[in-house]
């Protein structure tokens, strides 16, 4: 039996997310409506002898997107013989490209079977596009607030975050981001699954780092013009080991909110030192999926290798 690491991307919009529904009494088949289950169904067409387990290293939320995120499977050739990582690259995304998918394999290495994608994480690191409307006055009624954002590049639907009120400033939206940074019970930041558990240790995370930074539209030429005329892009990145259901999306909200005068600096203090779901401005709705990308997760090169007197080097040896 050989572990092999699969480096992905995907675009999450026509996916239910990127884990299969997982029902023991009464097992879903494989289908192709979520990452999982569709490299699953891909892996297939190796044949191994065991049964195929994808392992998921991060697990993004329906219509999340991921330009760099990784899984592992372990795979029994016929043979006894390791399977050639190209090979498996290029099987899996002609399998892909065939069935019309939004997904493609970057890199695949064997690793050992010690190696486990998720708990072997360092780090995940996460970005989130915002575009911000120009020049736009407080409508007096949803109607004409519908009006103003009636022009969504084509390119842009379902990649980026298009919102009608303007930052009022966005150095304090910076300010607020410093204050999430670091060792914080993110209860108030969690939303609520049958997995959580309500005390601090379960919420406890540290975010090495949140950045707000000028971002760059994605249209064509022909669209270029027009939507850098009615738009400011912006890009959110946050970096950190591990987060909780929905937090990136939500301190997202967050910041926007600080930078739209809709939050104080002190609203963010009690978020954070007064953890509860009670916490959550009823008000403030939390940032759509469609604007969060999952860029790269980052392991220790030690892990990944085989011991020296069982080294076994990857064609394919580049990792997330």
């Amino acid at each position: 039996m050989n572990r092999y690491l699969l480096n992905i991307s995907y675009l999450g919009t026509n996916f239910r997310g990127l884990q299969k529904v997982v029902n023991k009494k009464n097992p879903v088949p494989l289908d192709n409506t979520t990452v999982q289950s569709a490299l699953e169904l891909a892996l297939q067409r190796l044949h191994p002898r065991n049964p195929i387990e994808v392992v998921v290293a991060s697990r993004t939320d329906c219509g999340v997107h991921a330009l760099h995120s990784a899984v592992h499977v372990d795979l029994l050739r016929h043979n006894g013989e390791p399977y050639v990582e190209r090979h498996i690259t290029q099987l899996l995304n002609h399998s892909f490209t065939r069935d019309g998918l939004f997904v493609r394999i970057l890199s695949t290495r064997r690793v050992p079977r010690t190696f486990h994608c998720r708990f072997n994480a360092r780090e995940r690191s996460y970005l989130y596009r915002v575009a911000i409307a120009k020049n736009f006055q407080v409508p007096e009624d949803q109607q004409s607030r519908a009006r103003r954002l009636n022009f969504v590049p084509i390119e842009e639907i379902n990649r980026c975050y298009f919102v009608s009120n303007p930052l009022v400033d966005i150095e304090k939206a910076k300010e607020a981001a410093k204050q999430i940074e670091g060792l914080h019970d993110f209860r108030t930041f969690m939303s609520a699954t049958k997995d959580n558990r309500d005390h601090a240790f379960f919420a406890l995370r540290k975010l090495s780092e949140i950045t707000i930074s000028p971002g760059k539209s994605l249209t064509t030429l022909e669209n270029r013009c027009r939507t850098d005329k009615l738009y400011n892009f912006f890009d959110i990145r946050l970096k950190g080991k591990s987060f909780v259901y929905k937090q990136v999306r939500r301190i997202v909200s967050t910041l926007l909110a600080v930078g739209e005068g809709k939050l104080s600096q002190k609203d963010v203090y009690e978020m954070l030192t007064i953890p509860s779901k009670h916490t959550w401005p009823s008000f403030l709705e939390i940032a759509p999926p469609y604007g969060l990308y999952l860029t790269k997760i980052t392991y220790n090169e030690e892990d990944l290798q085989f011991p020296a007197q069982n080294e076994s080097p990857g064609e394919d040896s580049s990792t997330s």
